[in-house]
């Protein structure tokens, strides 16, 4: 039996403590040729920016320096959030905040910054929408243009 659909604040709670709890989640981006690129990847949720690390020469790092975007997502099939992001900011890994990089090492039980060549990147959610069946399918926008939404 399927559930009833969360309304707009229930959904938003419930996404924002995935971003607060989750370890990992999936990374897409394109080459400079359309090819999509897919990876898993730990991430820190902090500023209302995801946080992730990966090596400066991966494809992932190379697509999101030249395009800027990638589409990320959290979950599975029947608990989706489904978040289209802009690069905000990259660093090597080394060169990030002492503070901002211990959160990010204890939360994916790996620390980067002394592995030579590997980077930060800094995604801006632009929009992000949640759903668990079909029944959820309407009203699953929660964020636009970088805001979240309220009834």
């Amino acid at each position: 039996m399927t559930a009833a659909p969360r309304n707009r604040p229930e959904r938003i709670r419930d996404v924002l403590r995935r971003l607060a709890e989750d370890v990992d989640l999936w990374v897409a981006t394109a080459g400079p040729d359309g090819r999509p690129h897919l990876v898993p990847l730990s991430f820190h949720w902090s500023d209302d920016r995801i946080l992730i690390s990966t090596t400066v020469a991966s494809p992932t790092t190379r697509n999101l320096l030249r395009s800027g975007a990638a589409h990320l997502a959290l979950g599975h099939t029947r608990d989706v959030v489904w978040i289209d992001a802009e690069l905000d900011l990259f660093c090597e890994a080394s060169a990030i905040d002492a503070e901002l990089g211990d959160a990010f090492a204890a939360r994916a039980g790996f620390d980067p910054r002394p592995i030579p060549r590997f980077a930060f990147l800094w995604l801006k959610p632009r929009r992000i929408r949640a759903w668990r069946e079909e029944n959820e399918l309407e009203g699953r926008d929660l964020m636009r243009d970088g805001a979240w939404l309220r009834d």
